[in-house]
């Protein structure tokens, strides 16, 4: 049965304290004893590694067998091998993230090591990454990165095959629900470098909207476990979570649970109500790297444009109205442009100006705007696209845009003829 657990955290009256004091010491100072208590952990890892107790605490009676011996000669988490001797570049990142979950405390960080790996050793969350079902692992992807290269990884709580899912009661479906959303995670850290200098976490951004709300048990139960397993056995692994479109219903239920976490712990949970979603994003990405449906550019399985494509920016005053000018000098080409203005909103415009007084002007489009927005124009002369958008709102706004020209012919000019 799965259980209703507070998160099991360390904190106490003497974090504020301790925290306030990390900001008092001399960055000199507080360098070393961090690579002193850095030096240490790397011991006792070491010591427990070759002296097999590292996931088992053994006796002489209860000496290992060949098989156990060179199973924890080899242990990993993450990929990388816990034995600071064999040299891997990652070792220390790793060790790193257990230090200072618990403040360079080292006989802490161990204690929380050791728990780890034999958490992992029971939930096995590494194998068999391939079997999940296919409407299953349609609830999670990863797509883009930040500005500092973590992956932007999604879970969509409010797909109907989640609410499927859910919707059974049955502690089995439960505990499958549990195990995909820990594979989820686990699949992030496959995309993850850890080497100095390497990207050594993610993003997790959850979307709510459509979740199924607090009414069932099991749904609470499922949110509090997986936030404990996240915070106890991925320590630095998650660098923020967003919990965009959220409900109210969310918002009250997870008050208490933050509550008995960390300060530290707490500013990594971000919650986004629905009109700021594409404005908070844009705080850790760039906007080529937030998917449409989030008010950003880019579009899965995109054959015109990807991330390296140049983004053009501009600001639209409050009650202003603002233009883009996309230039197309010669004729014979295809013009195809993306443009999204952050919060929508606003009364949007595109034409075609001929650079000849003696043509006409032609209107592409003209609608008030409440997605991300992707036209394309057969250019017969040359002349210019220009975009209009109508700020009528007592804020200002930013707008985003990209274009490229290749020389295209419009399928219809073929059937004409």
């Amino acid at each position: 049965m799965l259980e209703d657990k507070p998160i099991d955290d360390p904190s106490d009256p003497e974090t504020e304290e301790e925290e306030e004091e990390e900001a008092e010491c001399d960055p000199v100072e507080l360098k070393k004893s961090r690579n002193k208590a850095l030096t240490e952990f790397r011991f006792r890892v070491e010591q427990a590694i070759l002296g097999h107790y590292l996931l088992v605490k053994r006796s002489k009676r209860n000496p290992p067998n060949e098989n156990i011996i060179n199973d924890e000669l080899s242990i990993k988490l993450w990929g990388v091998p816990l034995l600071p001797k064999e040299g891997h570049e990652g070792t220390d990142i790793v060790l790193m993230k257990f230090l200072k979950a618990k403040r360079y405390k080292v006989h802490e960080a161990f204690t929380l090591l050791r728990r780890t790996l034999k958490w992992r050793a029971e939930f096995r969350p590494d194998e068999n990454l391939e079997e999940l079902r296919p409407e299953i692992d349609s609830l999670w992807f990863s797509s883009g990165k930040d500005e500092e290269g973590r992956p932007l990884c999604y879970t969509m709580l409010g797909n109907e095959s989640h609410k499927k899912l859910l919707s059974a009661g049955d502690d089995q479906k439960c505990r499958d629900y549990l195990r995909w959303r820990v594979l989820s995670v686990e699949k992030a850290i496959q995309n993850l470098n850890f080497r100095p200098g390497g990207t050594d976490s993610i993003i997790q951004i959850i979307d709510l909207k459509n979740a199924t709300g607090p009414a069932k048990k099991e749904v609470r139960l499922i949110y509090n476990k997986m936030m404990t397993l996240v915070h106890d056995h991925y320590p630095g692994l998650v660098y923020k979570n967003l919990i965009i479109n959220v409900p109210s219903w969310f918002l009250a239920l997870n008050t208490l649970n933050l509550r008995l976490i960390t300060q530290k712990s707490r500013n990594k949970f971000i919650f986004v109500k629905p009109s700021k979603v594409t404005e908070t994003l844009l705080k850790y990405a760039t906007a080529e790297n937030i998917l449409v449906q989030y008010g950003g550019l880019k579009r899965e399985n995109d054959t015109e444009f990807s991330t390296d494509d140049k983004v053009l920016e501009v600001n639209i005053r409050a009650n202003a109205t603002g233009y883009i000018e996309i230039p197309t000098l010669e004729a014979g080409v295809t013009v195809t442009w993306d443009v999204t203005v952050v919060g929508y909103e606003v009364a949007y415009r595109e034409e075609f100006i001929p650079d000849d007084d003696c043509s006409y002007k032609i209107l592409l489009q003209d609608k008030k705007m409440g997605e991300s927005i992707r036209n394309s124009f057969y250019i017969r002369e040359p002349g210019k696209i220009v975009i209009t958008v109508v700020n009528g709102s007592y804020a200002k706004k930013k707008a985003f845009y990209r274009y490229k020209s290749r020389p295209i012919v419009p399928m219809f000019m073929f059937i004409n003829k």
